[in-house]
């Protein structure tokens, strides 16, 4: 008997009734009771990690193990034991025989999130289970076979990263057998007002209030916002309104108050554009990116002064703009400069700002490190380094 698309929805807690998420549960459904394996797409919040599920439960493997792997949390030294286990011995550290997940979950599903984070010798791995179903532990030179289902997820481009050879074809095409495409929240209409709905209405219930309500503008706001945190953010967005605000009746005036693009719209030195921006776990992040991004700018403008006090440069008269909206057209904005006399000391002043950029600066580099795990090729790329810099920086800033 075929599964209905409802009924899936209404056990696993997905709301909406956008025509391409309904579409993405019925080839999740239409692929379950197969082997195939199945390659899960879409933005970081959209939801990715409820289809595995779907699969797993509707499969003839629903009795077996099901475990779900954030490959992107793992780092790189570990992974290959994390994943095919490893022999006594094999490494520092490692004290006893250990089994992998791909042993442990034989007979039932794998879930790879994030697979486009997996190292180039993993990958070869993980091709070869897909292609006969054998691994070999680390450390270990006997072959072992296992039955599992792999049900793969990235919010990358697995294309491009195919052309930058970052992964492999071969891998691209063994897991995409079946490709299952998750919408964007902000191309799934109404949804937007129903997830809101409910996650005020679960906020009510958990702290025992009445449920916040939008007005007509507030939902036109909610419904052209562009959501790049999904599904994810919307649902952080209404509890923080659920939460902080006293009143019930939410306007578009206090909505825009929690939609981060909007409330730094009067900030414009900190806006990015579409191709540039990127996400951040907090305020102090971008903080820290825009102070890191400014370094060079600043060095510049040091050194601009130094040419001023000691002669070598000319500047022009600067008219004054009254619309003006750069954080520096306050030091543009003057029609003479006063002489510069011999006896200023500045060293002190340069010093010290010099100071608090490198800190930042190392404050970065440890950020990007933690949040690859480690693993300095993607920190550099992060960072927009080459690898010999931030291994360079890394030595400076005694961060091994």
């Amino acid at each position: 008997m075929k599964i209905d698309v409802q009924q899936v929805k209404q056990r696993f807690g997905i709301i909406g009734n956008n025509a391409a998420l309904n579409r993405a549960i019925d080839v999740a459904l239409q692929v379950a009771p197969t082997d195939l394996s199945v390659l899960i797409t879409g933005e970081s919040g959209v939801g990715k990690e409820t289809f595995p599920q779907i699969i797993h439960q509707n499969s003839p493997r629903k009795h077996g193990q099901y475990i779900a792997v954030n490959c992107g949390a793992i780092p790189e030294g570990t992974i290959d034991s994390e994943l095919f286990g490893h022999e006594k011995g094999s490494f520092t550290g490692a004290l006893a025989d250990r089994k992998g997940y791909f042993e442990v979950a034989d007979g039932g599903t794998i879930f790879l999130d994030e697979v486009g984070e997996l190292p180039t010798p993993t990958q070869a791995r993980l091709l070869r289970i897909l292609e006969t179903g054998e691994f070999i532990k680390v450390g270990s030179s006997k072959v072992q076979k296992t039955n599992v289902r792999i049900v793969a997820a990235t919010n990358v481009n697995l294309v491009e990263a195919v052309r930058s050879g970052k992964f492999r074809e071969d891998l691209y095409y063994r897991l995409s057998t079946v490709p299952i495409q998750v919408p964007s929240l902000r191309d799934r209409g109404d949804d937007i007002i129903l997830l809101f709905r409910k996650f005020a209405g679960d906020c009510a219930e958990k702290y025992r209030m009445p449920s916040v309500r939008l007005n007509d503008d507030a939902r036109n706001l909610l419904l052209s916002y562009r959501w790049p945190g999904n599904v994810r953010e919307l649902k952080n967005v209404t509890e923080r309104l659920s939460v902080i605000e006293e009143t019930r009746d939410i306007t578009a005036e206090v909505l825009k108050q929690y939609l981060p693009d909007l409330a730094m719209e009067k900030y414009p030195v900190l806006v990015k554009s579409d191709h540039e921006q990127k996400s951040f776990n907090s305020e102090r992040e971008i903080l820290y990116q825009v102070l890191f991004d400014m370094r060079k700018d600043v060095n510049d403008l040091k050194k601009l002064v130094h040419d001023i006090m000691g002669g070598n440069v000319n500047v022009p008269v600067v008219p004054v703009v009254p619309d003006e909206t750069s954080v520096y057209a306050h030091a543009a904005h003057t029609h003479s400069i006063p002489p510069i006399h011999e006896d200023i000391q500045d060293t002190e002043e340069y010093e010290e700002e010099a100071l608090s950029l490198e800190e930042v600066e190392k404050e970065m580099i440890r950020k990007a490190l933690e949040r690859h795990g480690g693993r300095r090729k993607n920190a550099a790329h992060d960072l927009k380094i080459s690898e010999r810099t931030l291994y360079r920086k890394i030595k400076e800033y005694n961060l091994e």
